[in-house]
């Protein structure tokens, strides 16, 4: 296995996001409990992220409203964001928007755990969420 590279200290998911930027699959489950993943741009509005999905990812949220966000790596050793949220369904002139109330947000890796007494088995840095920013930003 490569050796890890030192992460990066990001110390909340506001910063998190922003180093990675807007696109992110977006993970839903169907009613016959299988996955469904899609991309979109994810808009921080305060406390919670936005976006906007196409009829298929919006209902199945209205069903299960457990989400999860996974932005990729930006190159080749460094972290996924994976955000897990409860998603509220707003139907827009678009077609639908999820309001993502984030519960849980991980960077993520391949490699050893770090802290071999750490629950993650693989190489994971749990995030705070605290505000995601303060007021409105587009």
């Amino acid at each position: 296995m490569t050796p890890m590279n030192t992460p990066v200290a990001l110390h909340d998911l506001a910063s998190a996001i922003g180093a990675r930027g807007a696109g992110a699959y977006v993970l839903t489950v169907g009613d016959l409990g299988v996955p469904h993943v899609v991309h979109a741009e994810i808009v921080k509005d305060g406390d919670r992220l936005l976006a906007v999905v196409g009829a298929h990812t919006a209902d199945n949220a209205r069903r299960q409203p457990r989400v999860s966000l996974l932005y990729v790596p930006r190159e080749a050793g460094d972290y996924s964001l994976i955000v897990d949220a409860i998603a509220t369904v707003e139907a827009i002139d678009e077609g639908a928007r999820l309001i993502l109330a984030p519960t849980r947000a991980v960077l993520h890796r391949a490699g050893p755990a770090p802290d071999p007494t750490s629950s993650c088995k693989a190489d994971c840095q749990p995030l705070a969420l605290g505000a995601l920013g303060r007021g409105r930003s587009g």
